[in-house]
């Protein structure tokens, strides 16, 4: 079987969601990767190291840049007579691409996939993460977008070569007018290996201090619910949940978190899971694996100003 893996990178950094990617390309085959971008060269070198990989294509060109979907699905559809699975990671860069591909190739799009049992047949869940379904595709093609957390990271030590394959025209559908990034010294929340997420509990965008307090002293990331994004307390890239941020860390804490269906979608898969509410009936202790029914306020900063916390 034949793989192509779409990366996602900033054109000098390979994102790690990718690296998830390849390890669940490699179950259904030989994984190709194309990085397409704008002097993207090391990014196309470093993917080549990954183990699994079996060729990198580099697509190099100004329009790719901002890896903008109508730019860059003209150039997969151009390879994708040579492949049988195309895959992408289930990020907002995967989202925004694969359905794309999908509806110009006439096959349904495969989504946020968990597992992989077979070539042609996968599990997703449904219902906000409460029920797993099991979907067979019928199509000769098949594109995929996959739950990174599902999977292991990749590691190095490959020795693939890099290709470059000729860029396409510019389709010029969409322009690039710019963006806003959040700068911060905090473990990303996708991948970090311990989450802290407050919820509506902490009452205001002041309180919300005392969970990053105790992220920084845990070298945490900090997350929330989808009520304290909405409530304004944080902003929306810290969402965690089934449409915010899906995430797997070691540890979660989740601190004045009622326990929405919706919230619990995106981090049911932790390791371990710790809920601090003053509301014994909240839904989150049915999920948590350690609970402590009381006050925010008076728990947390006894547990940032404690000295067995390293």
């Amino acid at each position: 079987m034949s793989v192509l893996i779409i990366a996602e990178h900033n054109n000098s950094e390979l994102n790690s969601s990718t690296l998830n990617t390849i390890t669940a390309g490699t179950e259904l085959g030989d994984v190709d990767v194309l990085v397409a971008g704008e002097n993207c060269a090391d990014v196309a070198n470093a993917v080549a190291a990954i183990n699994g990989v079996n060729k990198v294509l580099h697509a190099d060109a100004s329009h790719y840049g901002h890896h903008l979907a109508e730019e860059l699905t003209p150039l997969i559809l151009g390879l994708a007579e040579n492949y049988e699975h195309i895959l992408a990671p289930a990020t907002n860069f995967g989202k925004n691409l694969a359905p794309r591909v999908a509806a110009l190739l006439d096959v349904a799009q495969i989504s946020d996939i968990t597992e992989i049992v077979s070539s042609n047949t996968f599990i997703r869940p449904i219902y906000a993460g409460n029920a797993l379904a099991t979907v067979q595709a019928l199509h000769a093609k098949k594109v995929i977008t996959i739950r990174t957390v599902s999977f292991e990271a990749a590691s190095e030590g490959g020795s693939a070569g890099v290709e470059s394959i000729s860029a396409g025209e510019q389709v010029g559908l969409s322009s690039f007018e710019g963006q806003e990034l959040t700068v911060s010294e905090r473990p990303d929340l996708a991948t970090a290996k311990t989450v802290v997420s407050g919820g509506r509990g902490l009452g205001s965008k002041e309180n919300f201090a005392i969970i990053e307090a105790l992220a920084d002293k845990l070298g945490a990331a900090v997350g929330a619910s989808r009520a304290a994004v909405d409530a304004g307390y944080i902003t929306n890239d810290k969402q965690v949940g089934q449409t915010g941020v899906v995430v797997a860390p070691d540890l979660y804490i989740a601190v004045g978190i009622s326990g929405a269906a919706q919230h619990i979608a995106g981090m049911k898969d932790s390791k371990v899971i710790v809920a601090i509410n003053k509301d014994p009936e909240a839904a989150i202790f049915n999920f948590a694996d350690y609970g402590l029914v009381a006050d925010l306020f008076d728990t947390v900063p006894e547990m940032t100003n404690s000295t067995k916390i390293s």
